[in-house]
């Protein structure tokens, strides 16, 4: 699969040697159940150490607890991505703790409004799904980003969906849908921003997977999660870059 190229601006030099799995630090925001607890799981599982985003520390603590039972280094951090508060503090924490930060996992998302349709759809509602789905990965990457920037290596997964894309059918879920199309248009605009950096950023569909949002009849949380965790453990070579995925291969945007 051949790196996307952005034409009109200069490459930057390429960042540092990639670190070893137990070298990385992840950041996986709502990660205290359904598709961000599972990549905690997976990234875990192959050494990394997973800070585990959660609103609710009690439930973050639970999540991290259950997951280190199975050998992982998981740690419980607060992380409301809508708070700026808690985004500054946190990205202090990691600095102070880790000074570094290899991946983040933009995961945390809500307001599936399946049953409304976009002109009657109420607009407090389209607002809370933008703050949420849009502007608090937005916002956590911003923050983050200087303690990828400073060792020239990062990985940024922006957790989007299939109903975000240009040319998706249908009525139904206009405010998730807007505020995923919303962003996958900042993944391609940082990826580009970012070209030739050692951050690669990427935007990935899990599909419809069983979770408290998704519902039932989806396939298995483990399955979805499987290439959000691809996008954070892709290599340096090639530079899969800028790019959206599903189950590890490109769909449109």
């Amino acid at each position: 699969m051949n790196a996307v190229a952005f034409p009109g601006r200069p490459r930057r030099r390429m960042g540092a040697t990639e670190p070893e799995p137990s070298q990385r630090i992840a950041l996986v925001s709502g990660a205290n159940r359904g598709l961000g607890y599972e990549v905690s799981r997976q990234l875990a599982a192959q050494g990394v150490t997973v800070l585990l985003g959660a609103r609710k520390p009690l439930l973050g603590e639970k999540a991290a607890r259950q997951l280190r039972r199975e050998g992982g280094t998981v740690i419980p951090v607060k992380l409301d991505v809508t708070s700026m508060e808690d985004v500054r503090e946190l990205a202090a924490r990691i600095d102070g703790e880790y000074g570094r930060l290899d991946i983040l996992v933009n995961n945390a998302g809500a307001y599936f409004d399946i049953d409304d349709d976009p002109s009657s759809v109420n607009l407090d509602l389209v607002r809370q799904a933008l703050e949420t789905n849009l502007i608090g990965a937005w916002q956590l990457t911003e923050a983050m980003l200087p303690l990828m920037q400073r060792h020239g290596y990062g990985r940024i997964v922006n957790v989007s969906s299939g109903c975000g894309a240009i040319d998706s059918e249908g009525s139904a879920c206009p405010a998730y849908r807007v505020s995923k199309a919303a962003l996958n248009s900042h993944t391609r605009m940082l990826a580009t921003e970012l070209a030739g950096s050692g951050i690669l950023v990427n935007a990935v569909c899990p599909g419809w997977v069983a979770t408290d949002m998704g519902g039932h009849g989806g396939r298995p949380v483990a399955e979805g999660a499987a290439g959000i965790v691809w996008a954070a453990m892709l290599p340096t070579r090639p530079a899969i870059h800028g790019g959206f995925f599903r189950d590890r291969q490109r769909i449109d945007w």
